[in-house]
C-alpha cells in the first residue's frame, strides 16, 4: 500500500511539471520539446516491454501491454512531426 501512494505521489508530480513546462515555454518550443520527449517515450518502451514480458500477474501485464501501445503512438507520432517539421527547413 505504502508503494502504491509512492507511485501515485509520483505520478501526480509528473503531471505537475508537464503541465507548467507546456505553458511555461513559448510555443515555437513546443516541437523541439516534443522531439525531446520522444526520446524519453522510447526509455518508456524499453521498460513496459519488459513490464509486459515478465508476467508476473495478468494486471500487469495489461498495464505493460498498455503502455506499449501508448509509447509507441507518441514515439512515431513523435518521429513524423518532427520529420515534417524538418522538411519545412529544407530548399526546395
Amino acid at each position: 500500500m505504502d508503494l502504491l501512494i509512492v507511485y501515485l505521489t509520483v505520478f501526480v508530480l509528473a503531471i505537475f511539471v508537464g503541465f507548467e513546462i507546456i505553458t511555461k515555454i513559448p510555443p515555437t518550443l513546443h516541437t523541439p520539446l516534443m522531439s525531446g520527449s520522444n526520446a524519453i517515450s522510447g526509455i518508456t518502451l524499453v521498460g513496459a516491454v519488459l513490464s509486459a514480458g515478465q508476467q508476473h500477474d495478468t494486471l500487469a501485464t495489461i498495464f505493460g501491454v498498455t503502455a506499449v501501445a501508448m509509447a509507441t503512438i507518441n514515439v512515431v507520432g513523435g518521429f513524423l512531426v518532427t520529420h515534417r517539421m524538418l522538411g519545412m527547413f529544407r530548399k526546395k
